[in-house]
């Protein structure tokens, strides 16, 4: 197109231009000097049109004088504008005068270009490379200045292999590599060195990349403050690899390593205009030829089209969502569909026709229209609307200097863009602007847009609006922005956190493919973490997942093309950090989010024992390594699921523990199994005393939790080990050893089953204290030396100990016969005044010890203070109590009452006693209702990984009722 025409003032913008003229005038002759009167047509027209302008001039009427009498309405010579900057750069005596003297060239030629952009004294490409020559300058002379005095400090940096000095290579992308700068633009930089090696010359050597990371930042604080001058050019260096979390410069072969294994399309489509912008040019030219097969393939490649169809239809999205169809650069029809066209022919085509590996989007319009692949009207139609919006863009960004794409929506700026751009009024403009942006989007639709594709079937990526805050395609103002709209309360935080991620050694090590899948995932998360009541702890929680199981893209993928379960993942983090921890341990547990039904509803004792057992009899006897990792991985799988269940309401706490219990018993009896087959295996069985064989003649007896099926979440496991056989006799194999040592080892097998460390963790934390003189007895006991510690040496607590113990797995014979001793004990004749004693005393030292505080008159009152801390379990009128009352009542009255040994759990022997008469129906319900309250908290506090102590002004009333029923017991 033409440019647009020279059109006189319209009446709205007279009054500013005649106001700023006057003021500048007036300011002209305070310093003496005389405006030229042939100019006063373009400096009306100008004012009216640019604050930057006026602004700047106000500020130093004597520079804009100076460009009006030399060199405002003549171009440049070749290098005379880089002439200027150096002459003025040269003489600066430390950094901070020479970001002065930058930014006061910057703001001469930028008032310059302006003034004949709008004076229409060039054209648009005139505009364009004037812009990125003076980029191109500011950069290289600012880097020419630092780099001697930065290795008089540091040292030079020379090269491992080649042995020469080694200088900085700036590679220029987008608009600026294309040399297609726009008014107020950024200017996207990558930093590169040659290669590795130290400095010489300084008193300590500095490795090179470390040089050049410092010499990058202080080029970038030359450029990029805004300071009271102003600034040079905001620098953007989110292009490089990794992002805002890569290393600010690398060498040649970790480019070249990074593209070839990670890099992604989008990073093809920036490469395309990579220029070498300051620094080592010949170095920088070596670069782009290592760099060139990254981007341009030897073969035809189509999939370039669909990774361009895909990064458009991110931008549309994320159009409709910011309410950006105003934008001429974003919106549809818009400077970047043109841009995605001419790029799509260079990313198929470019490998194999050279004539299209080339920079300026109007260069490549036209070698697509010389080579025939776009039709002549096609090309036309393209170039024309193309440069009317880059017209309408300079437009936009002229009145204040400002980076923007965005139409005005005030009556002043609406004017001066339609004055700009030739036209009497807005409605006029717009009309025409809508007409471009039709054509191009028309244009785009043939060549990019999916043919199988129906426009109104409005369907979106999920997650699309995340991907450029994920892609550091934003600034973090835009992006803490986005997630304070998405609903996350401390979004600088998130933002944080994801950039934590970023610049991990998991991410970093990722191959393109996984990188890709991590790409789709990301913006997934934090759509549906958006949606959750705790977006912050979502992110939390789920983060450190990602990076756990980035090496292991396949779970990426799971979540990805699974929003079901990333949905129950959320969840399920979100109310657990426990869960939270688990599954970042153990990702295969991802799998078990697949199937909800199955998550939620767990499946009763019978078919858990089948399963597990299913399970192992696919795998060879001989293998254990991989019979351990499967009971583990069982035992973790159906942690979560119980987990999930108890999350979700569909498990209450009394079946939690229940489940719990059995998928420990499931787990034992297969333990046991594993243990016996190995044992017997080289040392043969051994004989019962009446010359039978054991098989096995042993049992576990669960005590505590255990035994009174009340497991928690991560709960050990207290057992004890008995079996029957003849202690004289020797076992039958091959290896034979007496019946004491073989269960021993049978006991040792276990114990090393349930608590080896494997990839999948252990089991369980095994606890055998409770067995026949503690830690100082056998691991095994047989029957007979169980049965008479428990009658003649046992302590009071070990029989309060024995009300909750229960075999579990093992021989039935023997369970009977356990059965018979422990009624036998618990049921004997007991002076009730010692018992109370005893089990008074115990309970005082378990509070002394254990508790949160001493009560407050001593051991004999149960009085406690609110205001005090809360011990759920240990502190007076907790479970312990609770605990102790039960056990008191089965030592004191079973002998009349056997029924209050058949179960080991509390709420049943409470039951028991209240049937029996021997608890009062009230205190009896109350007791039960208070234990499921405590046992609950506790559950909860266990998935959240807190401690079972809680404020003191809770519970207050079921506290006092349990100290109350205490003293009804006569307990001290």
């Amino acid at each position: 197109m033409s440019r647009p025409a020279l059109i006189p003032l319209p009446d709205v913008l007279q009054a500013t231009a005649s106001s700023r003229v006057a003021d500048f005038k007036l300011a002209l002759e305070e310093i003496g000097g005389q405006w030229p009167a042939h100019h006063d047509p373009a400096l009306a027209r100008v004012f009216a049109a640019s604050d930057f302008v006026y602004e700047q001039a106000s500020r130093d009427p004597a520079m804009l004088l100076e460009l009006v009498a030399s060199d405002i309405d003549r171009a440049y010579e070749v290098g005379e504008l880089r002439r200027r900057i150096h002459e003025a750069v040269a003489t600066s005596e430390n950094e901070d005068a020479l970001g002065r003297a930058l930014r006061r060239q910057r703001a001469r030629e930028q008032v310059r270009i302006i003034w004949r952009d709008l004076s229409r004294v060039i054209d648009l490409q005139a505009t364009c490379r004037d812009l990125s020559d003076l980029a191109d300058a500011c950069i290289d002379e600012a880097y020419q200045w630092l780099y001697p005095r930065h290795c008089q400090q540091f040292g030079t940096p020379v090269g491992r292999h080649s042995g020469k000095p080694q200088q900085l290579i700036v590679l220029g992308m987008g608009k600026l590599g294309a040399g297609e700068l726009n008014l107020s633009s950024d200017i996207d930089l990558i930093f590169a060195y040659p290669e590795g090696g130290e400095t010489e010359g300084a008193r300590r050597s500095e490795d090179n990349q470390a040089f050049f990371i410092r010499l990058g930042q202080r080029l970038i604080k030359a450029l990029d403050p805004v300071t009271v001058d102003g600034f040079v050019f905001r620098v953007d260096m989110r292009l490089r690899p990794y992002g805002s979390a890569g290393a600010l410069v690398l060498s040649f072969n970790a480019l070249e390593q990074y593209y070839q294994d990670q890099g992604r399309d989008w990073e093809r489509y920036a490469m395309i205009k990579a220029r070498v912008v300051a620094g080592d040019e010949e170095a920088g030219a070596q670069l782009l030829d290592l760099l060139r097969p990254f981007v341009y393939r030897r073969y035809l490649d189509f999939s370039a089209i669909e990774a361009l169809r895909t990064m458009k239809q991110l931008i549309q999205q994320e159009v409709r969502r910011k309410g950006m169809a105003d934008n001429i650069k974003l919106g549809a029809g818009g400077i970047r569909e043109v841009e995605f066209i001419a790029q799509a022919f260079q990313l198929i085509h470019g490998g194999r026709d050279l004539s299209l590996q080339q920079r300026p989007l109007l260069g490549v319009l036209a070698t697509l229209e010389r080579q025939g692949y776009l039709p002549a009207e096609v090309v036309d139609d393209l170039r024309d609307g193309y440069e009317f919006l880059r017209y309408t863009e300079h437009a936009l960004q002229a009145i204040a200097d400002r980076q923007t794409q965005m139409l005005p929506d005030g009556t002043l700026d609406q004017a001066r863009v339609a004055f700009m751009l030739g036209f009497a009024d807005w409605q006029t403009f717009h009309a025409e602007l809508m007409r471009w942006r039709e054509r191009v989007d028309w244009h785009f639709r043939g060549v990019i847009a999916d043919p199988d594709e129906d426009e109104d079937s409005g369907d979106v990526m999920v997650g699309a609006e995340w991907l450029p805050l994920w892609e550091e395609r934003q600034d973090d103002q835009a992006a803490i922005a986005q997630l304070a709209e998405g609903g996350f309360q401390a979004p600088a935080k998130a933002l944080e956190r994801l950039a934590s991620l970023r610049a991990s050694g998991q991410l970093r090590a990722m191959q393109r493919m996984g990188r890709e899948r991590l790409d789709a995932f990301i913006p997934r998360l934090l759509a549906q973490a958006s949606e959750h009541a705790e977006p912050d702890l979502v992110l939390e929680r789920v983060l450190p997942l990602v990076e756990a199981v980035a090496r292991r893209s396949a779970y990426l993928v799971l979540l990805t093309e699974n929003p079901g379960a990333l949905r129950q993942l959320l969840t399920l983090c979100a109310a657990s950090p426990w869960i939270a921890e688990q599954i970042t341990r153990f990702p295969l547990l991802l799998d078990e989010l697949l199937n909800e039904a199955r998550l939620f509803h767990p499946p009763l004792a019978p078919e858990l024992a089948a399963e597990l057992r299913e399970r192992l009899t696919r795998i060879p006897e001989d293998d254990l390594e991989q019979q351990m990792e499967a009971l583990r991985h069982f035992k973790l799988a159906h942690s979560l699921r119980v987990a999930a269940a108890e999350i979700a309401g569909t498990l209450p706490l009394m079946k939690v523990s229940d489940y719990l219990t059995w998928l420990a018993e499931a787990i034992l009896a297969e333990v046991l199994g594993l243990a016996w087959r190995q044992t017997t295996v080289r040392h043969g069985a051994p004989a019962r005393p009446d010359g039978s064989l054991c098989d096995p003649g042993f049992i576990i007896v669960g005590y505590g939790k255990m035994g009174g099926l009340e497991l928690g979440h991560g709960s050990d496991l207290d057992l004890v080990f008995i079996h029957d056989a003849d202690g004289a006799a020797e076992t039958d194999g091959e290896r034979p050893i007496d019946a004491g040592q073989f269960f021993t080892r049978l006991g040792q097998r276990i114990i090393h089953l349930l608590t080896a460390q494997t990839n999948s963790g252990q089991l369980y934390e095994v606890d055998m204290r409770l067995r026949p003189s503690g830690a100082a007895g056998l691991l095994v006991s047989s029957l007979g030396a169980f049965q008479r510690y428990q009658q003649q040496e046992a302590w009071t607590w070990e029989h309060q100990a024995l009300v909750r113990a229960r075999v579990l797995v093992g021989d039935a014979s023997v369970a009977r016969a356990f059965e018979d001793i422990r009624a036998q004990v618990l049921g004997r004749e007991r002076d009730l005044a010692q018992l109370r004693e005893e089990v008074s005393e115990m309970r005082a030292k378990m509070r002394d010890n254990l508790g949160t505080r001493i009560t407050a008159a001593g051991r004999g009152d149960n009085a406690f203070d609110p205001q005090m801390p809360f011990d759920i379990k240990q502190d007076a009128g907790g479970i312990v109590d609770i605990e102790f009352m039960v056990q008191y009542a089965a030592l004191a009255w079973s002998r009349e009452h056997p029924a209050l040994l058949r179960y080991t759990d509390n709420i049943r022997i409470l039951e028991g006693l209240e049937q029996a008469g021997l608890l009062p129906p009230f205190e009896a319900s109350l007791l039960r209702e208070a234990y499921k309250a405590y046992r609950a908290v506790a559950h909860r506090r266990a998935l959240q990984k807190q401690a079972g102590v809680i404020a003191g002004d809770q519970f207050v009333a079921e506290r006092r009722e349990v100290m109350r029923i205490w003293a009804w017991f006569g307990l001290g």
